[in-house]
């Protein structure tokens, strides 16, 4: 019902910036949250900024500051504005939504982003 596809990761030097964009497409429109998640090899999948439909966002403490969360006024694209990037913020980042009805999770395919020092 929802489809997501990811784009924008890559290979970044140490406080460069990357910008990551996830477009929503399929027979639900309108989404309760929208937020990007991510996974670093052997560790749990963590959140990393979410937005709500109200417009309230929220961050992980490890990227306050540095990431941006928004969203495109005119289409169901999820934007992930990165800066200072670390090479701790290297991981497979996914898009993530979860529409008022059904409530269930929806992921894109992920996409990596890899920081070097």
């Amino acid at each position: 019902q929802v489809r997501l596809v990811e784009s924008g990761g890559g290979l970044v030097q140490a406080g460069g910036s990357l910008t990551l964009s996830c477009t929503a497409s399929g027979s639900i429109f309108e989404f309760n949250v929208m937020g990007w998640y991510r996974q670093a090899p052997g560790k749990e999948r963590e959140l990393v900024a979410s937005r709500f439909s109200t417009g309230v966002t929220t961050y992980a403490d490890s990227v306050k500051g540095r990431f941006t969360i928004s969203r495109g006024g005119a289409d169901n694209t999820l934007y992930l504005q990165m800066n200072n990037l670390k090479p701790d913020d290297t991981a497979v980042y996914y898009c993530n939504v979860r529409p008022f009805r059904p409530v269930v999770d929806y992921w894109g395919q992920g996409t990596q982003v890899t920081v070097s020092s």
